[in-house]
């Protein structure tokens, strides 16, 4: 049935699309009968519980971030099967994100590339949609910086997003490692988290629960940078990583090359990123050791997918560009697949 509806979807613009499938999905999850068939098609025989940073998820499988970035559609996402959903990525303040077009798919490579650049209506308004999140779903905060704010001001936003947030989620995932917002990724460096990390445990210490707090790193990471990430992880208590968000490489891409020269910069997401996802989970493994906990995310399509991120040392798993082609029963598929 997916496969008729995407036929008509992938007619219009990725983005549009995207807004039109969620908006009337969410739609018929107000109508009863509609509900009850999403219910039973996708979201049936998803209770798979795992313990992770002592919290329970329902089941592995999770939403990245990217994909609700508002908290918009966290009750049809739960209904979907989805073990958890990770919000964002939001700012302090609204920002409209880079021109438009800025969301492109590579079929044949079962890819997207995205340089949205944290389009989101800021910390408020998803607050506001958390308060009256589902039951039952796991629900993690990626937290940004607005595009306008200074790398050397780059704290205090976090810092407001981190205050704000903390109370309506489960944990909270610091981003500095999208490709899409202008010198981002240099707040990778040591100094920087460090210093940042340290602000967030001081803000963490005046609540009664101590959520965990994570940190969303690139695939684009030399060796050496991947040990100074790990380094800055025993040094500043960083409690998970998710490794990893999209790649600015093209490697393993078939596209036609000069259409992906029209497309220009962004992240690559999707199927070629998998190979690339794996190898830094697997060198985040043997730095950390072998109980610390890894998020794994980058071209998750099938259960033989997971295995894999399972084998390089991920402990839970997130899809996001998976999701996009393969419709609203993939959440179902892999845990029947596992």
């Amino acid at each position: 049935m997916y496969g008729i509806l995407r036929f008509f979807l992938f007619l219009l613009t990725p983005e549009k699309a995207h807004y039109v499938a969620m908006d009337l999905l969410s739609i018929g999850l107000k109508l009863p009968v509609i509900k009850n068939i999403i219910k039973k098609q996708y979201g049936s025989n998803t209770n798979h519980p795992v313990d992770f940073l002592a919290i329970k998820f329902p089941n592995p499988i999770g939403l990245a971030a990217g994909f609700d970035k508002d908290a918009r559609w966290l009750h049809l996402l739960k209904n979907l099967g989805f073990g958890f959903v990770e919000v964002g990525t939001v700012t302090p303040l609204s920002q409209d994100g880079n021109p438009k077009p800025r969301l492109f798919r590579l079929k044949k490579d079962l890819a997207m590339i995205n340089r949205m650049g944290f389009n989101n209506q800021g910390i408020d308004a998803m607050v506001a949609r958390l308060k009256n999140r589902p039951d039952g779903l796991v629900v993690g905060g990626n937290i940004g910086k607005n595009k306008i704010t200074p790398n050397e001001n780059a704290i205090h936003d976090y810092r407001i997003c981190f205050e704000k947030i903390y109370p309506w989620v489960d944990y909270i995932v610091v981003n500095v490692s999208s490709p899409n917002t202008p010198g981002l990724r240099e707040l990778q460096e040591k100094a920087f988290l460090t210093n940042l990390f340290r602000e967030l445990h001081i803000l963490r210490g005046q609540y009664p629960t101590q959520k965990p707090i994570l940190l969303k790193i690139s695939p684009d990471l030399t060796p050496g940078a991947l040990q100074e990430i790990a380094d800055t992880v025993r040094e500043c208590n960083i409690e998970g990583i998710i490794a990893t968000n999209t790649t600015i490489s093209r490697e393993g891409v078939v596209y036609n090359p000069k259409i992906l020269e029209k497309i220009g910069a962004g992240g690559l997401s999707g199927a070629p990123v998998s190979g690339k996802s794996n190898e830094v989970i697997a060198q985040l493994r043997q730095l950390l050791g072998y109980d610390y906990p890894i998020m794994g995310v980058g071209g998750i399509f099938t259960a033989s997918d997971i295995r894999e991120k399972k084998a390089a040392g991920a402990n839970l798993y997130q899809v996001y560009t998976g999701f996009v082609y393969q419709g609203p029963g993939m959440v179902k598929q892999l845990l029947s697949g596992l």
